[in-house]
């Protein structure tokens, strides 16, 4: 059985509407990526990031999966093979999709970690400064988003995933942030097929076998079609 491993980037979601770390415009644009991404801007004003990332869980309910989100939760449902996605994204829409196996390697919006205990629970909607953690009552509570300079969660079973993959397709990523942008060269190794769906060649764009240029609303759901008129 083909086991098929996709890693999501910021381009999956932009069509759905949420805003991309490179956005001209929005909430991105209004802040310094030092500023709102990374721990020594959360020790500096942890109000400011607090903020920012309940302005961005605030977005949730107003978008919605697309296409090529529900094209994966197809696959996964309907492929005789195993299905996994490995997402960058924050947001929900994996979930939302259908799809069940989701890795999220860089935390989740609507999650609400302790950083002195590291006991996870479902962040409210707005957060706070100072949150005590119901777990060790320390006020310690911050958003679960990796930050920049901070590891991605569960690289052992993601590194597994992909050195026992048949197929590996990555979906609307830049290829400019590390460990995710070496995923490709993983994958190879493990002898895998390599598809890259973009609307232009990504940073790493030259170590696929294959590209499908375009949207992924509309390019993910013709491949997965493809496969699953195979199997």
């Amino acid at each position: 059985m083909t086991k098929i491993v996709i890693l999501t980037g910021a381009g999956i979601s932009a069509e759905s509407g949420i805003e991309t770390f490179r956005a001209e415009d929005g909430l991105w644009a209004q802040h310094r990526v030092e500023d709102v991404a990374t721990p020594e801007g959360f020790q500096r004003d942890p109000e400011l990031v607090v903020n920012f990332y309940n302005a961005r869980r605030a977005q949730l309910p107003d978008v919605h999966p697309n296409p090529a989100h529900k094209a994966l939760a197809r696959l996964e449902s309907d492929h005789d093979g195993e299905v996994i996605v490995i997402t960058q994204n924050v947001d929900d829409l994996h979930e939302r999709g259908g799809s069940k196996a989701v890795f999220h390697m860089h935390g989740e919006l609507k999650s609400a970690l302790c950083a002195a205990c590291g006991h996870r629970w479902d962040a409210p909607m707005v957060m706070a400064p100072g949150d005590e953690c119901p777990k060790c009552v320390a006020s310690e509570a911050r958003p679960d988003i990796v930050w920049f300079g901070e590891m991605p969660y569960e690289m052992d079973v993601l590194f597994d995933h992909l050195s026992q993959a048949d197929v590996f397709a990555a979906i609307g990523t830049s290829g400019n942030v590390y460990p995710a942008a070496g995923f490709v060269a993983e994958a190879r190794r493990a002898g895998a097929h390599t598809l890259e769906f973009n609307l232009e060649r990504s940073m790493v764009g030259s170590q696929f076998a294959e590209h499908r240029i375009g949207p992924a609303g509309q390019t993910v759901p013709q491949w997965v079609s493809e496969i699953l008129s195979d199997s």
